[in-house]
This record gives C-alpha cells, structure tokens and sequence, in this order.
C-alpha cells in the first residue's frame, strides 16, 4: 500500500511538512472539529504518503498545542474544555507581559519601526470577509499574530520568543473556535486595545504597555470562558 512506502531522510522531511501544513490548515479551518480523531492509516491513505510521514506530522502538531494523544496511542483535536486553554491563557499572562517590559527597555529604532509596520498592517486588514465565512480572515490573524510578535521580539531572547509562538498557536486555535457572534469582542474594541499597546510601548512606558496587554489577554481569556460555558 502506497502509506508503507519507506522514502529517503530528505524526502520524508518535505512530505512530513507538507502533510502538517494541510492538517494544521483543516484544524484552524474547522474541517476537523474538537475531539475529533486523526487517524493516521486514513491521512495516509487520502494524502498518499506513508504512516511514518503523518506520524512525524501528527507529532509536531501535539508539540503545538493542535493536537494530542488519546490514551489508546491514538490522535485527535483538543477540546475547548480542555483545561488545556485556560492553562494556556495563564500562561501567556504571566509571560507576555514580562517579554514586552524587555522589548520596551530594549528595543531599538528598528523595532519601533517594525511594531509602526505592524500596528499599521494590522489596523487596514479587515476581521472578517464573506469568503471565509464566520472565521476570522486567514489574512488579520496573521496580521494579528505579527503585530503580537513584533511587539515582544524587541526582547532579545530566543527562548521567550520560541515560547510565545507554542502558546500562540495553541491559543489561536480556541480562539478559531469562539467567534460565534455572541462572544466576539467588538471589532472597535480590538482596534482600540491594539492602537493602546502600540502607543504605550512606542511611548517607552514598559508598565502601562504590560498592563495594557494583561488586560488584553484577560479579554481573550473571557471570551473563551463565555464560549466554552455555554457550549460553543
């Protein structure tokens, strides 16, 4: 069978990424729904590549926070109550907030000029477009974690920054799954906390741009908590 293949180092290593973009892409999507199992034999099958090659996806995407391991040795999506987020939430809240106090005192003119970029690339790009339905646009959320990541990279510090991509992308995910209506934050409300950080940050007030994020992500966290408590 075509997933028993056993193909070279190098090949295995582009078919594995590639396989784990398409996975990744289907969970943020929400072609796959929480809880839902992912079967390696069947991703296999439908992407004809070997068990090896989506075993080595399904890994990375646990290290990620998209995926987990049933107790069986099994694979599946997190759920939304999963403590996980909230954990995830805390987490972020006690780290970030510390990341942007050392991109404040630390960051130099080619960082204010890169969080200006990407306060201003983040303010023109629209939420939501009819295209992709009631999700967030693929383009704002990468707008989104941009300007989140700009902000904190004027830290300096590699591992922070390793750390702040694992829990975004684990936080992103929940966030894909709360955008009912009823639970988002209002899009001018998002546009004013963003304008609010960037200014204090730029301002080099490290405890007003680390309070300001606090209360962001307090936001994010309620939003997930409304969503999960009701069912969403």
């Amino acid at each position: 069978m075509i997933w028993q293949i056993v193909y070279p180092g190098s090949m295995k290593q582009m078919l594995s990424e590639q396989i784990y973009d398409r996975v990744r892409d289907a969970i943020m999507r929400g072609e796959v729904e929480p809880g839902q199992a992912l079967k390696p034999q069947e991703l296999a099958a439908r992407y004809e590549v070997s068990l090896a090659v989506v075993r080595e996806a399904l890994v990375r995407l646990v290290g990620e926070g998209l995926a987990e391991r049933l107790t069986n040795r099994g694979f599946a999506v997190p759920t939304l109550a999963d403590q996980r987020w909230q954990e995830i939430i805390e987490a972020r809240r006690t780290v970030e907030p510390a990341m942007l106090r050392m991109s404040v005192a630390r960051g130099d003119l080619e960082w204010e000029t890169r969080v200006r970029a990407a306060g201003h690339r983040l303010a023109r790009t629209p939420m939501y477009v009819p295209e992709e339905g009631s999700y967030y646009s693929a383009a704002w959320a990468e707008a989104h974690r941009l300007f989140h990541r700009t902000l904190l990279d004027g830290c300096g510090n590699a591992v922070l920054l390793e750390t702040f991509d694992r829990m975004w992308m684990a936080s992103e995910l929940a966030r894909r799954w709360t955008v009912h209506p009823a639970y988002r934050i209002p899009v001018e409300d998002v546009l004013a906390q963003h304008e609010g950080l960037e200014r204090a940050a730029l301002s080099r007030d490290p405890e007003a741009a680390a309070e300001l994020l606090t209360d962001h992500l307090a936001a994010t966290a309620a939003v997930l908590t409304g969503a999960e408590a009701a069912g969403e």
